[in-house]
């Protein structure tokens, strides 16, 4: 198992909207990235500063980097980038964190 965290950048404004989406996440894309070796992902809000903290469990097998280039995905970012911070083809800018601790 690998854990993969990273930062993310809403805009100001939209945290409900971002909340209302991924309350209603599209089934295939759930789909898309459990079939990607993602089994467990949550997505942390701070409230002061907008950041958002995720965190990705990853089966060994994972093939993580290839959910950029599901048709799904992109459409999702496409969904998404009116929210928040994002790279050219509206991929979220991300921002990866460094792991200090863990207590297993």
């Amino acid at each position: 198992m690998t854990t993969y965290a990273f930062r993310m950048q809403l805009k100001p404004g939209v945290v409900d909207e971002y909340r209302q989406r991924h309350d209603e996440i599209w089934p295939e894309l759930s789909a898309a990235i459990r079939a990607a070796g993602v089994y467990d992902y949550s997505i942390f809000l701070d409230e002061e500063t907008l950041a958002l903290f995720a965190v990705l469990k990853l089966r060994p097998d994972h093939r993580r980097d290839e959910l950029p280039l599901q048709p799904v995905m992109q459409r999702w970012w496409d969904f998404m980038a009116p929210l928040m911070e994002v790279e050219p083809g509206n991929r979220p800018r991300e921002w990866p964190l460094v792991p200090l601790f863990h207590l297993p």
